[in-house]
Formats: C-alpha cells, sequence, structure tokens
C-alpha cells in the first residue's frame, strides 16, 4: 500500500525526524492560506502516488501568496501519469547546502532490512546505482540485533558532510529504521534530505510504501489509504478478496494459485500474448469467487481472450469444472474461453467442461492453451 507524501511526512514527524513546515489544500484558497501561514516563498507539491512530479509541471515555486493561488490553480485537477491531483502540499522554501539520500527498503535478496544511504540526493536513487554506484552506501540491519546508532554514525560519516549535520543525520536514520519496523513498511525514503548552510538537516520529501499482508495490524496506517489512487479493477478485487494486478494486455488471466499465476504470464508471453492482468483465486472452487472473478476480469478494456489456468490438487478438477460451468450458463461471456486443467480427477474435470455445450477451449497443457489464446487475442 502507498500512501500519499504529506501522509508519509506526518509519520516521520511523529518519530521525530525533523521535517520542513507544511499545510495541505484541497483549493486555489486554502493554498494561498497555508502560505501566508507560513510565510512565502513556499513550494507548491502535488500529491499523487507516482513519481515525476517535478517534470510533469506538479511541483512550483511561489514568491507570493498571490502565485501560491495561481500554481495551486495549475496543479489541482492536473493529470500525472494517469493520476488526478486532488491535494497539494505547501512547504516553506528550505535553502539548500547539499541534498542527500536516506531510505530503508525490505530487501528480498538479503532477506531482511537494508539502509541505504547516498551524498547524490534529490534525483532517482535508481540513476544513481547505475551512474555513480559508489556513492551509495548499504547496511543490512541484524534480524535480531536491530540497527544500532554506532552504523547509523558509520554511515553518515561516509556522506561527506559536516561533523553536526552527520551526527543530524545519524539519529535520522535511526529513526527512520524505527518507523520503518513499526508501521510494517516495506519502503521509507527521504529525497533529498537536506543539509542545511548553518549545518543543520531537514527532509523537504517523504515517501513510504506498507506491506499490504500486514495492515490488519496497522489500523492507522490503513485508514491513510486512498482508492482513488488505486486501479479501479484492483480495488474491487480487493473488496472481493482476489488478488488482481491490472497489466494493460488484451489476454485475461484467472488461476488458482499466485505461483501457476505468474508462470502462466510468462508462458502466455513468451506464446506472443499480452496479459491484461493477474488474478488468483486461491483454492476455492467456488462458484460465486469465480463469477466475481470473471466479472472483474470482462471489464478490463481491450479484453479479446479469457485463459483460465487450473491446478486440482487439494482443490479437484471436476468440482472446479462443476462450478466454471454453473457460472458460465449463467453470465453472458463475449470473450473466447480457453481452459487448461491438471491435476486431481483431471479427467472427469474435461470431461464436464467438454459435455457441458458451451464454447469452451480446452487443453491439457499451459503451452498449448497459451498458444491459442495468443492466437485468438490477434487482431
Amino acid at each position: 500500500m502507498k500512501i500519499h507524501e504529506y501522509q508519509a511526512r506526518s509519520l516521520f514527524e511523529s518519530a521525530g525526524i525533523p521535517v520542513a513546515r507544511a499545510g495541505i489544500a484541497q483549493t486555489p484558497s486554502e493554498a494561498r492560506a497555508v502560505a501566508e501561514k507560513l510565510g512565502v516563498p513556499v513550494a507548491v507539491k502535488a500529491q499523487v502516488h507516482v513519481g515525476g512530479r517535478g517534470k510533469a509541471g506538479g511541483v512550483k515555486l511561489a514568491n507570493t501568496p498571490s502565485e501560491v493561488e495561481t500554481a495551486a490553480r495549475e496543479i489541482l485537477g492536473m493529470k500525472i501519469k494517469g493520476s488526478t491531483v486532488r491535494t497539494v502540499l505547501v512547504m516553506e522554501k528550505v535553502d539548500i547546502a547539499q541534498e542527500l539520500y536516506l531510505g530503508m527498503v525490505f530487501d528480498r535478496d538479503h532477506r531482511g532490512y537494508t539502509v541505504i544511504a547516498s551524498s547524490a540526493g534529490g534525483i532517482d536513487i535508481e540513476e544513481v546505482s547505475a551512474k555513480t554506484p559508489e556513492k551509495i552506501h548499504r547496511v543490512f540491519v541484524h534480524p535480531v540485533q536491530g540497527f544500532s546508532p554506532h552504523q547509523a554514525r558509520e554511515v553518515a560519516f561516509r556522506l561527506g558532510v559536516p561533523k553536526k549535520a552527520s551526527l543530524e543525520i545519524a539519529r535520522t536514520l535511526v529513526l527512520l529504521h524505527r518507523v520503518f519496523v513499526q508501521t510494517d513498511a516495506t519502503l521509507a525514503e527521504i529525497n533529498p534530505y537536506v543539509v542545511r548552510p548553518d549545518e543543520t538537516t531537514v527532509a523537504i520529501d517523504a515517501k513510504m510504501n506498507f506491506d499490504d499482508n500486514a495492515l490488519f495490524r496497522q489500523k492507522s496506517v490503513e485508514s491513510m489509504r486512498d482508492t482513488g489512487e488505486e486501479e479501479p479493477l484492483e480495488v474491487e478485487a480487493k473488496n472481493a478478496d482476489l488478488a488482481y494486478v491490472h497489466l494493460g494486455g488484451d489476454i485475461g488471466i484467472i488461476g488458482n494459485g499466485a505461483g501457476l499465476v505468474m508462470t502462466t504470464l510468462d508462458v502466455v508471453t513468451a506464446a506472443g500474448g499480452k496479459p491484461a492482468n493477474f488474478l488468483d483465486i486461491g483454492g476455492s472452487s467456488s462458484p460465486e469467487k469465480v463469477r466475481r472473478a470473471m466479472e472483474i476480469v470482462l471489464k478490463e478494456p481491450g479484453l479479446r481472450v479469457i485463459f483460465i489456468n487450473v491446478f486440482g490438487g487439494i482443490t479437484r478438477c471436476d468440482d472446479v469444472a462443476n462450478g466454471l460451468v454453473q457460472v458460465f450458463k449463467k453470465m453472458n461471456v463475449p470473450s473466447p474461453i480457453v481452459i487448461r486443467m491438471t491435476g486431481t480427477n483431471v479427467d472427469q474435470g474435461m470431461k464436464i467442461l467438454n459435455d457441458s455445450g458451451l464454447n469452451l477451449k480446452t487443453f491439457p497443457t499451459m503451452q498449448a492453451a497459451a498458444k491459442e489464446a495468443a492466437r485468438l487475442a490477434k487482431p
């Protein structure tokens, strides 16, 4: 789950991390009022879940309250990579002597938390990693011992900043680790983290992502969710207890098991097809769950074919087949349906599908089914 910059900033501030003074606004007049309270000049920043705000014109500097109002009017309502700006953050202008990057991620390769810092702040960390990897410093966090103050100081001293600033940075890194762990985050970053001319430091940006599977114990974090920033079909699927990701192709993919669905995406792509989505119905053969899955996939724009890939393990193929037949007889499915089925009671399952009288194309192998789906999807 992602949250907005102003929400991440609030979490950082509550944790004790120094942040630049700011306020949010949903209208140009509110933005002006915030600027008058803070004092000008200020930066007016679009609040969306996508990157590239500055390049898209979503970040503007303003020197007077009137300019703030004008900037907010230009930014509010604009679209940035498909996201509509409904809120702006009005933040005090900060004098900058040096820009840094401070972050923490859940590192799947390391199977643990990793603290990242760089003296090249203000630009994408991926770009820094590609062009000047020597400017990135990483510390793997011990799962039991945690991230100690001496590790934080060691990282801060490597950044080449004045001593006063390095001590503040070390403290910020410890606090960043603490809020990261306490909120079950998967990413927390400050880019840039600024060293002022007087050697004090402050965060002028904030970003956090969270583990969806931990939201049951992070109600305050879950309350920050902005479903208007999320893919509508993914929100609908989540409410139906389905795992769904919109991919933008024309072959709808439904499978029972995340690994199977991921493999299906690869096989369909290798066959020349373009998956429209990832949809995992889990181990259930419930007709109701299959019906909801079909309803969601059918809403994919540009859908040409539906590919259902079933492995009957604990869930038997004949049970799944009966559920599919029940659903298809009640629904109007205009797209061709390709089904691959294997596993427990596969012969009985295939017979149920083939004797249903429905226009279903069944295959015993994933590769054959993927090729047929790719063929049917061609204009």
